[in-house]
Formats: C-alpha cells, sequence, structure tokens
C-alpha cells in the first residue's frame, strides 16, 4: 500500500496522505464485510472528503477500481498457494509454473466478483490445472483465503484511493475538463 500511494503522489504531484486519512471508515467496513461490492458506499463517501481528487474521477474510479483492483487478494493468494505446496507436497511451484500462474489470476481476478472469497473462487481452475492441487490442496486454500480475505479486501478497497489519485493527476495533466454528472430520477 505504501508503494502504490507513493507511486500516486510522485505521479499526481500531491501528498498521498490527503487521500489517505479519510479511508479509515472504508478500511473497516471492508475488514467486517469482507466484501469490495458492500464496501463500495463507504469507499466512495470516504474518497469524496479527499481535496486532492476530483469528484468526477471518484464517481468514476472508485466503482471501476473495486471491480477490477484486487491487488491485496491477489498478493495474498500468491503467497498462500505457494504455501499450502510447500506444507502438503513439500515443494514450492517451480518459477515458470509460478509466473504462468500469476499472469493468468491477473486475469481471472478482473472477473472476479467482488464478494468474499471470489478471487479464490474464481482461480480454483487454475489451482487445479496449472499449480496440480488435489481436493486437499483445494479444500486448505479455500480455508486459509476465508480466514484472511477481510484484510485483502479491506487492501484492495484502500488501494482504490490511490488509483484515482493517479486518475486525478492523469486529468490535471492533460487538461482534462472536469465533468459535471448529473442523474435524472
Amino acid at each position: 500500500m505504501a508503494l502504490l500511494y507513493g507511486i500516486a503522489g510522485a505521479y499526481s504531484g500531491k501528498s498521498p496522505f490527503r487521500v489517505i486519512r479519510h479511508y479509515g471508515p472504508a478500511y473497516l467496513t471492508a475488514v467486517g464485510t469482507m466484501s469490495s461490492a458492500a464496501t463500495l458506499p463507504v469507499a466512495l463517501r470516504c474518497a469524496q472528503k479527499s481535496d486532492a481528487l476530483r469528484k468526477d474521477m471518484v464517481d468514476f474510479g472508485v466503482p471501476l477500481f473495486a471491480n477490477i483492483h484486487l491487488c491485496g487478494s491477489v498478493l495474498t493468494e500468491v503467497f498462500f498457494v505457494m504455501t499450502v505446496s510447500k506444507i502438503l507436497y513439500g515443494v514450492l511451484p517451480d518459477p515458470g509454473t509460478m509466473i504462468l500462474f500469476c499472469l493468468l489470476l491477473g486475469v481471472f481476478a478482473i472477473g472476479a466478483p467482488g464478494i468474499p472469497g471470489g478471487t479464490v473462487m474464481a482461480s480454483l481452475g487454475l489451482i487445479i490445472s496449472v499449480l496440480g492441487f488435489d481436493t486437499s490442496g483445494t479444500a486448505l486454500m479455500l480455508t486459509i483465503f476465508a480466514l484472511q480475505d477481510s484484510f485483502g479486501t479491506a487492501c484492495n478497497v484502500t488501494g482504490d484511493g490511490a488509483l484515482t489519485l493517479i486518475l486525478t493527476g492523469y486529468a490535471e495533466k492533460h487538461k482534462l475538463e472536469e465533468q459535471k454528472i448529473e442523474l435524472a430520477l
């Protein structure tokens, strides 16, 4: 998270603390719900409080990233498949297999639903076919992932603020006019 916010601050030219300091309620909601989708209204409210983010970028970026930015879930899943492989099978997957798994997981994570365990459920085929996990390995993977999923989700949601800061920096560097969004009721 520190690296992501550091990059966002460097690119946008704005202090990332102007964004992250508002994300406490979203982080806690994500820990409690384990769901990016359920946390979305709180994350939007938190991002809208920041004076560093353009409102149109918040309205566009936060919902988009809630669906496609799952770095916390992906990082923990990669770590856990390596751990489970070492514990159950006595070896780590070879580097070529892990690179293939990571590339495919990145694609599969984009399509994963923002629900508890969505990323690991979407990638079960990869865990079985690419890594060769049997039923014991798959069951252990699901169990471990379920126990810590709330922290991966909190990382996903909090990271959306950094990505929105990058979007804001891009819009300002390219002098894109701020869009006013009106809802027809």
